[in-house]
């Protein structure tokens, strides 16, 4: 049996169609109706393209990676069927909680079109593993990759997509505490343990020239190192951390097209942010024949200083004001799911890193 990192990345996508399907996960209650009736109801008799495209294409990344983790874990008996059945299931319990959404109308019509987007992604992952393209694959990844490479290849797949969400400051993912606070303190509102909250003497500070400087190299290093654990050829590292850096500012670029107008997209890239992008290039590069314990080392402390400086920071009021058209929907219709990838990104890494340097004690 292989071991693949499609059963991750599947797991993943699975978990954006529920959000998505059950966004914005308030106000449930019974609304009267069997949860069911969408079942028997007649089909809605206006449909635009996009909704029969983005049902349809929605699913087609779950069933092409649940597929792909039957045959790569040696499951391809019936594959298709499996998957598609697998895929209409999820559809089918997705749209019947939506009975429950005010906000949401569940749709015979959307099952139809997720279960032949689910088939479609098994029949897709299926061809390619008939015509040798997944072999191939498997060949390069063993060439490329350690053999438990799964998790950092997972976090290195969602980076970009973190990065989709306009962070404060290019590249800074993870700043969480004041939002905590104030989120914390709305739930013990009116509540004795209010009390219990720590109270900062001073106001949080925008960042220095300096701290946005160092945020900025490490925010790109970080994920450069978190290849160096998985990707132990040299001159295999120095291709992915090009890779890297390119994918870094492509993704921020579509973020910032998205947020402010594509006439806007490179307007981040600044002098200061090339620099500091050129210097995680260059420590990167020194760091290259680092061991993948000591890269995840480098790393874990590389995260400590690089949240410390953000989460030190208070969130800029006018760029949160910037943002409502963008979390409004301007970007399909996950609405938040980008923010919050940006906002665990770093700790998911913070707890890879960490069981990496702790399965490395183990062994030695």
């Amino acid at each position: 049996m292989q071991r693949t990192s499609a059963w991750p990345l599947a797991l993943s996508f699975i978990g954006l169609i529920v959000y998505a399907s059950l966004y914005p996960f308030g106000d449930w209650r019974d609304q009267g109706i069997s949860p069911w009736a969408f079942l028997a109801a007649p089909w809605p008799r206006y449909w635009t393209g996009f909704d029969i495209v983005s049902n349809t294409i929605g699913y087609v990344p779950a069933g092409f990676l649940l597929a792909l983790t039957a045959w790569r874990t040696g499951r391809g008996r019936r594959v298709i069927v499996r998957t598609t059945l697998a895929c209409a299931v999820l559809s089918l319990v997705m749209e019947t909680l939506q009975s429950y959404l005010p906000e949401r109308v569940p749709s015979n019509v959307d099952l139809v079109l997720n279960t032949i987007g689910g088939w479609l992604g098994a029949v897709i992952a299926t061809g390619l593993e008939k015509v040798g393209v997944i072999d191939r694959w498997s060949q390069f990844r063993a060439r490329w990759f350690s053999a438990d490479a799964s998790g950092g290849m997972v976090l290195l797949a969602l980076w970009p997509a973190a990065l989709l969400f306009p962070p404060a400051v290019p590249l800074g993912l993870g700043q969480v505490l004041e939002r905590l606070e104030a989120a914390l303190a709305d739930v013990l509102e009116d509540t004795a343990f209010l009390e219990w909250l720590p109270v900062r003497e001073l106001e949080m500070q925008p960042l220095v020239p300096a701290a946005e400087f160092v945020c900025v190299l490490l925010g790109m290093l970080i994920p450069c190192l978190v290849g160096y654990c998985i990707i132990h050829s040299r001159r295999r590292r120095l291709v992915f951390v090009a890779f890297a850096v390119g994918a870094g500012i492509a993704a921020t670029g579509l973020s910032a097209a998205l947020t402010y107008g594509p006439q806007h997209a490179w307007g981040w890239l600044q002098h200061s942010v090339l620099a500091a992008l050129a210097a995680a290039a260059v420590l990167a590069a020194l760091l290259v024949a680092a061991p993948p314990r000591a890269s995840a080392s480098v790393a874990l402390l590389a995260l400590g200083v690089y949240l410390s400086l953000l989460n030190q920071a208070p969130a800029d009021p006018y760029f949160s004001q910037t943002l409502q058209t963008w979390v409004q929907g301007r970007f399909i219709r996950f609405h938040g799911l980008a923010q919050w990838l940006g906002w665990l990104w770093p700790y998911a890494t913070l707890a890879y890193l960490l069981s990496k340097i702790w399965v490395a004690d183990r062994k030695n």
